[in-house]
């Protein structure tokens, strides 16, 4: 007998708390009316027992499955054991280790859970590292996900947000894909990306753009002008596509519009995109159900 546990993500393997995995047992030789017992312990201590019976894969061999979802975060085994029969000897299995996690997360957690959130925003091309600590920069790309699915701008995590995750959610939509290499900002999401030739996003980042008195115009522009470092209105890293309306960062990026008319984004990152970003880079604005402000204001800023 053989065991596998499915629905469970990564090595070491994790699901959250509340949610199931299915142990899946196949045994060799199948014979009939035959059941096989199974226990699951949580860190150690007797959680749940089920008694299965054994089915027909028709190839020789039977299999079974069992859900199991855990009520709380810790470490689950499972062990399968068939008691001999007339028909059929004893044997027993077991599997390895999944990790249940609880899905609220926020600044300051660390471990495997962590990871996987990270590996799963990565993946959809947010910009995160990959070590397993919950720190800022981990935060922001909560926020840009949660804004890109429509959640609660926070920068911590619950079961929406790894449901998500889990079924596809948060993919940015890429409106200009003949654009070649240039950046979007979709400002009815409040999220910037990066995108390659082809329509390929490369990376995806939190912004604040201009508040309702003073908007950021929506349109299709070049970066005419790129100043390194801090200027006198703490702009940093400013790459100017029309007049003064700059993508720089700034210490305040707000999960909404609050910007004098620049595209705000947080001072951390704002190195990596103005390295990403070359003179003439297109820059493409707009409100995903079109509209917006054309006017090009002569004071913009910050």
């Amino acid at each position: 007998m053989t065991l596998v546990i499915q629905q469970a993500h990564g090595h070491p393997a994790i699901a959250l708390s509340g949610e199931s995995v299915v142990v899946r047992g196949v045994v060799e030789p199948y014979v009939a009316h035959q059941r096989v017992t199974v226990r699951f312990y949580l860190d150690g201590r007797l959680a749940q027992t089920r008694t299965v019976g054994v089915q027909s894969l028709g190839n020789g061999a039977g299999q079974f499955h069992v859900p199991y979802a855990a009520s709380r975060a810790g470490v689950a085994t499972v062990r399968a054991a068939h008691t001999a029969t007339a028909q059929e000897g004893a044997f027993q299995a077991g599997a390895g280790e999944v990790r249940f996690i609880a899905a609220d997360m926020g600044e300051g957690a660390r471990g495997p859970a962590v990871g996987l959130l990270q590996s799963q925003l990565s993946a959809l091309h947010y910009a995160v590292p990959v070590n397993g600590d919950f720190e800022e920069a981990t935060g922001r790309a909560v926020v840009a996900f949660r804004k890109e699915t429509g959640l609660a701008r926070t920068p911590g995590t619950d079961a929406s947000v790894f449901h998500l995750l889990e079924h596809g959610g948060g993919a940015f939509h890429v409106r200009y894909p003949r654009d070649g290499r240039h950046v979007e900002a979709d400002l009815s999401k409040q999220v910037l990306a990066e995108i390659e030739p082809g329509g390929r996003v490369r990376e995806i980042y939190t912004m604040s753009s201009g508040k309702p008195s003073t908007p950021t115009v929506t349109g299709h522009f070049q970066v005419y002008s790129k100043t390194p470092g801090t200027n006198a209105k703490g702009m940093v890293d400013s790459n100017y596509f029309i007049r003064g309306y700059a993508i720089h960062g700034y210490p305040e990026v707000p999960p909404y519009a609050a910007s004098h008319g620049c595209l705000r984004v947080p001072i951390p990152d704002a190195p990596a995109i103005f390295g990403w970003v070359r003179l003439g880079t297109p820059v493409d604005v707009y409100f995903e159900g079109g509209g917006g402000s054309r006017h090009v204001s002569g004071n913009a800023g910050p």
